[in-house]
């Protein structure tokens, strides 16, 4: 099994910026595609980044240019960094991990409540 903890999230204005991390643990020889998803209410879960098996990396057409997905394989962490926000961008943001050439999603984090608002 593989764990996945996320952390970061909380309130921001408008035009403001956050930084979320995901530290996997566990049996990480099971995953090594890693990205992050979005859920905002209503609404179906959407991918918002993530790496591909080769390494190069996919951005939703609504965060490009603001957001900007790392890791730091060294600590089995990804990051988010979340710049520009708008209120659109609010959502429970997850962090996901699967072990390509498989395209499901086999783990998921609990959740981090990003809120964007005056």
């Amino acid at each position: 099994q593989v764990q996945l903890v996320e952390s970061g999230g909380g309130l921001v204005q408008p035009g403001g910026s956050l930084r979320l991390s995901c530290a996997a643990s566990g049996s990480i020889f099971s995953i090594n595609v890693m990205g992050w998803y979005r859920q905002a209410p209503g609404k179906q879960r959407e991918l918002v980044a993530a790496f591909t098996s080769d390494g190069s990396i996919n951005y939703a057409d609504s965060v490009k240019g603001r957001f900007t997905i790392s890791r730091d394989n060294a600590k089995n962490t990804v990051y988010l960094q979340m710049d520009s926000l708008k209120p659109e961008d609010t959502a429970v943001y997850y962090c996901a991990a699967r072990l390509a050439p498989l395209l499901e999603y086999a783990y998921w984090g609990q959740g981090t409540q990003v809120t964007v608002s005056l």
